[in-house]
């Protein structure tokens, strides 16, 4: 009797293992967060359907999209047009939230810090490579700033978030866009490259003088100072989930178009450095796989949206969400 039992046990176990749909997918490390939150949160409504989400950045979400070893792919940057003439199907840019990147210091004396686009530039540009230049000081009255060299930290890995950040410096900053340009890999001027969000993190953590981009979530979850930066209204906003969700207020004027840029957006109260993130779905043959990850966009997209505040991102505009369900379907 005994070992019918444990076989009948042994048999369940085996077909709820055989019942489980796993679900592939690589790309962003901006929104792994909120993604990692989700699919935790995901498994409670499905427990038969498991992630595996690789945080591996925007360049290698959409390499692997193009070779077929994923069901998705996840990107902060819009896939370019050769990247979708390699690609075997037509991809479809799916935004799940919106993000800010916020720009990183380590320098203990300094509890407070103001800067603006252009000295931004200048900083990454290597043209400004000391913490008490002019130029900072001049934007930091009454501030005591270190005679300390500026070590420029910045991503070693094809990477969304830089090309958000570069897309921003792009815009601000003609001698920018001249020199170093837009894209998810650059060919920097100056500094040290760490890997994912989660390598720039740590590199600006825990080494004084340096400054670097991250996702906000990265800057707040490991208690980093972030720098106000001044918006086209003139005020110094520092970064937040209410000045991401402003900025949002600028797709309106630009066609409804979901992979336009929205750094740099006018308004009071905007942050400068805001953006979406995309789920990258293959228009092909409906697999187990990609069902599965329809459903589980319908349901970030209407219950998913409520939790993106504690963790610092900003939920789509409900007219947007409503749109994106729509197109799921």
């Amino acid at each position: 009797m005994k070992k019918l039992v444990t076989l009948f046990i042994s048999l369940i176990l085996s077909a709820q293992v055989m019942a489980t749909i796993k679900v592939n997918g690589a790309g962003a490390t901006f929104p792994y967060p909120i993604y990692s939150k989700w699919f935790s949160e995901y498994k409670k409504v499905k427990p038969e359907v498991q992630f595996n989400y690789q945080s591996i950045g925007s360049g290698g979400g959409i390499r692997q999209l193009i070779k077929q070893t994923v069901d998705f792919g996840a990107s902060d940057a819009p896939m370019k047009e050769k990247d979708k003439k390699k690609a075997a199907w037509p991809i479809k840019h799916i935004p799940t939230v919106l993000g800010a990147v916020s720009v990183a210091y380590n320098l203990p004396s300094v509890k407070k810090l103001k800067l603006d686009g252009q000295t931004l530039a200048s900083i990454f540009l290597g043209k400004i490579s000391n913490w008490s230049h002019p130029e900072i000081s001049k934007l930091n009255p009454g501030v005591t700033l270190p005679k300390e060299d500026i070590l420029v930290v910045r991503r070693a890995d094809g990477s969304g978030t830089t090309a958000i950040f570069s897309d921003y410096l792009s815009t601000i900053s003609k001698a920018w866009k001249s020199k170093v340009g837009q894209g998810k890999s650059l060919k920097w001027p100056v500094g040290i490259g760490s890997k994912g969000n989660e390598g720039v993190t740590a590199t600006v953590k825990q080494t004084t003088g340096t400054i670097g981009y991250i996702e906000l979530a990265y800057a707040l979850k490991n208690n980093l100072k972030t720098i106000a930066l001044k918006n086209q209204a003139g005020e110094f906003i520092q970064p937040s989930v209410k000045g991401v969700s402003l900025s949002a207020a600028s797709l309106k004027n630009k066609g409804g178009k979901v992979t336009t840029s929205i750094v740099n957006a006018p308004g009071k109260g905007v942050y400068p450095i805001s953006a979406f993130t995309y789920i990258l779905l293959p228009i092909k043959e409906e697999t187990v796989e990609l069902k599965e990850v329809k459903n589980f966009l319908n349901w970030a997209l209407t219950k998913g949206q409520g939790m993106t505040k504690e963790l610092h991102y900003a939920p789509l505009p409900k007219a947007l969400a409503k749109r994106m369900l729509k197109e799921i379907r």
